[in-house]
């Protein structure tokens, strides 16, 4: 059955739509994956997110400083649910005049390893063969340096947010959409906001080799209704269509 939309927000899903029957008439396939930010232990929030998700492939972003054993016990039996590392304690360590971040270029990268190499341990001890060593820093900023220190270390991707430049590594796996109107009302951004990259991305056609898949990033703690709703239609007008294919975070990763 096809998606349904409210009527003021239809034109704008029928672009999507569109731009995926262009992509299925073409041959080619129009990949997808999703990372959720922030999560440290169970609630209301995440219960709804795994609802909404149902089998979909999600890759949950758990910062490890505030990380529980409750939130691991609430995730044993779901399948479709992957642990990346969020940082370690989601501080900045920015000044005050310059945007926020963690592990941005403000340490010296040892320090910086240090921690990262604390949360990991932290990660896995929590969540065994769930946890992914893909490293996800905070606000999506990241020392130059930083991305291929952690290849050395065993680590299977980094993931911020924009697209990835041509010449960029194969392992960074950004995400592109991201619903919440963070420097404004921090609530939802509108439909015609939040799918205009997405559908910007799929009318361009890939940049990179090989094409990156088109990261859909959400944060459960922070969405109100409009957010929610945005991901359930998201999510209903991608189910079924041809050109599309949703992948995991361990899927990706493994092809690198």
């Amino acid at each position: 059955m096809p998606a349904v939309f409210p009527a003021k927000n239809a034109a704008t899903w029928l672009g999507l739509t569109a731009e995926l029957d262009i992509i299925a008439a073409s041959g080619r396939t129009a990949e997808f994956w999703w990372r959720d930010d922030d999560a440290t232990r169970p609630g209301a929030a995440l219960d709804r997110l795994l609802r909404i998700a149902q089998s979909r492939a999600l890759a949950l972003a758990v910062i490890p400083q505030g990380a529980t054993a409750a939130l691991a016990r609430h995730l044993e039996g779901v399948d479709n649910v992957t642990v990346l590392q969020h940082g370690f304690a989601h501080a900045n360590h920015a000044p005050a005049s310059q945007k926020k971040a963690e592990f941005g270029p403000h340490r010296p990268l040892p320090a910086m390893l240090r921690e990262i190499d604390d949360g990991r341990a932290r990660l896995e001890d929590l969540f065994a063969d769930r946890f992914l060593p893909v490293f996800v820093p905070p606000w999506n900023r990241i020392a130059d340096d930083l991305p291929a220190a952690l290849m050395a270390r065993g680590y299977r991707g980094v993931s911020c947010f924009g697209r990835r430049p041509p010449e960029a590594a194969r392992y960074i796996m950004n995400c592109h959409v991201d619903p919440i109107d963070w420097r404004g009302s921090r609530g939802f951004a509108g439909v015609g906001q939040a799918l205009k990259p997405l559908i910007g991305q799929l009318a361009a056609g890939p940049v990179a080799t090989p094409p990156e898949p088109l990261g859909i990033l959400t944060h459960h703690r922070d969405h109100d209704c409009g957010g929610w709703r945005f991901i359930e239609d998201l999510l209903a007008a991608t189910r079924d269509h041809p050109a599309v294919e949703w992948r995991s975070a361990s899927n990706i990763a493994a092809g690198f």
